[in-house]
């Protein structure tokens, strides 16, 4: 949603509820852990009611297991945080499950996976940032592909069932070789709503 028009915010989310999107994503910016703030939860009570699509809430802010409860009234199913963000992270995992979400953990793109060892069996989706957070529009971090090589091998190995996400630089080049590299979810900002025909985009992305 961070490169949706915000002066016609009703109409670009109607144009994602007509579409084959899955999910909503939503960035949630403090300007402190990212340099850029974004929207804070009164814009998110606006568009629960305009979303006929499950928010996957990605929170790029310093102490994020403040938020939990918030998180949760405003219709997530999906509470995405960041390793970089959470001291305590196996503890906020339980948190946003124990309020009813799913959850999920974000990675920069300088933060090896080789982190999430002892947590990837206990969340139900990895974040993986293909750009570095804090604005749309970036251009595509190319060792990303390497990366979800390397976490789905991990996931195999532990028998998890954890998915795989990407954001960041998503277009249908970079979004097929993610695919073939084993992730099961983009996140498709510009590539979207900046497209002439925003809806025949994310079709055409869902068959990748």
């Amino acid at each position: 949603m961070l490169s949706a028009d915000f002066g016609n915010l009703q109409a670009e989310i109607d144009m994602v509820n007509r579409s084959e999107a899955d999910w909503l994503h939503i960035d949630v910016m403090d300007g402190v852990f990212v340099p850029n703030i974004s929207f804070g939860f009164p814009v998110l009570e606006y568009v629960k009611k305009l979303s006929q699509k499950p928010l996957d809430v990605h929170l790029m802010i310093t102490q994020p297991e403040k938020f939990v409860k918030e998180v949760k009234a405003i219709g997530a199913f999906m509470m995405n945080i960041h390793y970089e963000a959470c001291i305590h992270l196996h503890r906020t995992i339980q948190q946003i499950k124990e309020a009813g979400m799913q959850a999920g953990v974000t990675l920069n793109p300088s933060t090896p996976i080789s982190l999430l060892e002892d947590i990837v069996s206990d969340v139900d989706m990895v974040l993986l940032m293909s750009v570095n957070p804090g604005f749309g529009g970036q251009r595509f971090i190319e060792h990303s592909v390497e990366k979800v090589v390397r976490l789905r091998e991990m996931i195999d190995k532990k028998n998890a069932r954890t998915l795989i996400e990407v954001d960041g630089g998503v277009n249908l080049e970079t979004g097929k070789r993610l695919v073939e590299a084993g992730a099961d979810i983009l996140v498709a900002g510009n590539a979207v709503f900046k497209a002439e025909n925003p809806t025949e985009m994310i079709h055409r992305l869902k068959q990748l």
